[in-house]
């Protein structure tokens, strides 16, 4: 027996034969997160089950964070989708910061936008002038609550204002007590008033003082049974790992007193690329409500992105309680209000994410479907009422808006599965595999030669040009104009057919065990060399018009050649099917 490293066998990669040196980046720089002591954490056994309360934050932090923040109209056209698509708490706007924000508040307030159900959220900062402008916005407002924050990181106590934890804890309880005043003085009963209040960048926020504020907060706004509080904990920048973001919540779920009374909300940005997961992570360990921005929108690197989140839920058959069938909708949507693209590749709704090139993933999405259809009709049910399962996808993009026919795309790294699934999806032809294997070729052909991707009207195209001669692109020696079958008593078929061969009109003649043979035969008559070797055909739509399409395997002059043809009547479409290859064979 001889060794691994024998002579003619390569020596395996190992761990001690992959050197990565040192950059020379200033890593001394950066200092690590602090780990949060809980060793008996609860949330990695967990599962989200049930959708969180949502908060759109597209109005305020995702406006913001834009070059060209929203005009009055896109801003509109923004609030409409969010309350289309569902979401019964939107922020939208901090009016005390400027005339555009307040008019707009005052504009949804008095045209009477917004619905009995969904709850309008304005953002303020912890100064008196700036809370009675923002509670001054809300007055007529059927259901309004009113966010403030302060920051209480310590490079913030530190560097911002200069004051020690009590005094920064000071600034969060009598903003909190003037909030309280100024509703009581400037709302009438007709507004449902709510309070949220934030401990800004709790990411960097020691735990202990985090707590000490919310807890001060909660002792003047007295949170109990119908009077809720929401405490937010934002990750204004992202710091850590999820799983470190997830402990922090765990540890304030299991610390807050009337923790009943709380809805505890996670607001995650994405600097390390992670806020999908440490907003998912942070359900796990106990949070109520998410705070984010369709497609991420926000500040640097943005907010969580909440159609991402929602779609996690659905692919995992929860109900997300947001509607986004029409995915394209709520993405143009979106590019127009925040003037800005959504990536080609992003989750769920960029252009690119149900589409394979590879040819594997083509012929397997294929095969997916198929098998899809045969367990629905094996059950007696429709694709929808069975569970999906198609390599792949993740979920149908069908369910989002989208037509299969966006599903696969080819281009030159494309195999038979994506050409034949673009030709059964959209003219119902189920190509032979050893058909598929050779048009996938001829497109090969054309992409390697033009480049880039080809269309499925392209794929049309090249598939008529190459077995389907049509009144604008004739082509062929053969043309078949009518035939005429008989049998025999001992069996044998005779055919007669009406052709144009080589332009001449022509009737050839022939017999054998069936239709086909005897075509065979009087092609032979005729001068053609040509033999069967395979044939197949189904129907392409049900009914009495139904369409037969025929595929047929010839050997003719030393080449392998596949024909197609398509006809009301089987035998016709066969016929077409011989003379389609007869026909390519002298192209």
């Amino acid at each position: 027996m001889t060794s691994p490293n024998s002579v003619g066998r390569a020596t395996p990669i190992t761990a001690a034969t992959v050197t990565q040196r040192a950059t020379a980046m200033p890593v001394h720089k950066y200092g690590r997160y602090e780990q949060v002591d809980i060793p008996d954490r609860t949330w990695p056994d967990a599962r989200v089950t049930k959708a969180p309360r949502w908060l759109s934050t597209d109005l305020r932090d995702g406006n913001q964070a834009l070059i060209d923040p929203m005009s009055p109209a896109r801003k509109r056209e923004m609030f409409d989708l969010l309350v289309r698509m569902g979401y019964k708490e939107i922020e939208v706007g901090f009016p005390a910061s400027g005339q555009t924000d307040f008019d707009f508040v005052r504009s949804i307030i008095e045209q009477g936008a917004i619905p009995q159900d969904v709850t309008i959220s304005v953002l303020t900062q912890a100064r008196e002038e700036l809370i009675e402008r923002t509670v001054e916005a809300l007055r007529g407002a059927p259901r309004a609550t009113v966010h403030l924050y302060n920051a209480t990181a310590p490079v913030f106590r530190r560097v911002v204002f200069r004051g020690t934890r009590d005094e920064v804890r000071q600034i969060a309880v009598d903003g909190t007590r003037l909030v309280m005043e100024y509703a009581d003085k400037l709302l009438g009963d007709e507004t449902v008033f709510g309070y949220q209040y934030s401990p800004e960048i709790f990411t960097d926020t020691e735990l202990d003082f985090a707590l000490e504020v919310c807890e001060g907060v909660m002792d003047v706004w007295q949170p109990e049974e119908g009077r809720e509080i929401i405490l937010n904990l934002p990750a204004t920048v992202e710091r850590s790992t999820p799983s470190t973001h997830a402990d922090r919540f765990e540890w304030m779920s299991r610390n807050l007193s009337r923790r009943e009374y709380v809805c505890l909300s996670v607001h995650p940005h994405n600097d390390r690329g992670t806020a999908v997961a440490a907003a998912e992570l942070a359900l796990m360990a106990g949070a109520d409500r998410i705070e984010g921005c369709l497609f991420g929108q926000g500040e640097r690197t943005g907010n969580v992105d909440l159609v991402t989140l929602g779609m996690n839920l659905f692919s995992q058959g929860v109900d997300p309680q947001i509607d986004f069938s029409q995915i394209d909708e709520i993405r143009r949507t979106a590019e127009y209000c925040n003037q800005m693209e959504i990536h080609p590749r992003h989750p769920y709704a960029g252009d690119l994410v149900y589409t394979s090139f590879s040819g594997s993933h083509q012929d397997a999405i294929k095969k997916g479907f198929e098998a899809m259809e045969a367990t629905a009709a094996a059950a007696g049910k429709t694709v929808d009422d069975i569970e999906w399962a198609v390599p792949y996808l993740p979920i149908d993009p069908k369910d989002v808006g989208r037509s299969y026919e966006a599903v696969i795309r080819v281009n030159s790294q494309s195999g038979k599965g994506g050409v034949a699934y673009v030709l059964k999806n959209g003219h119902k032809l189920d190509l032979p595999r050893r058909m598929q294997i050779e048009f996938s070729k001829i497109i090969q052909t054309k992409t390697d030669a033009e480049g880039g991707e080809v269309t499925p009207a392209q794929i049309w195209s090249v598939f008529q040009d190459e077995y389907l001669p049509t009144p604008d692109n004739p082509w062929g020696r053969i043309a078949l104009r009518s035939a005429q079958a008989s049998t025999s008593s001992d069996g044998t078929d005779a055919l007669t057919v009406e052709a144009v061969v080589d332009g001449v009109e022509t009737v050839l003649s022939g017999s054998g065990n069936g239709p086909i043979s005897a075509f065979f035969d009087a092609l032979a008559k005729a001068g053609v060399d040509a033999r069967l070797l395979d044939y197949s055909e189904h129907t392409m739509s049900e009914g009495a018009s139904a369409q037969a399409a025929s595929y047929i395997e010839c050997a003719i002059g030393g080449r392998v050649l596949w024909g197609i043809g398509i006809d009301p009547n089987t035998t016709r479409a066969a016929l077409q099917a011989v003379v389609s290859a007869v026909n390519r064979a002298d192209r």
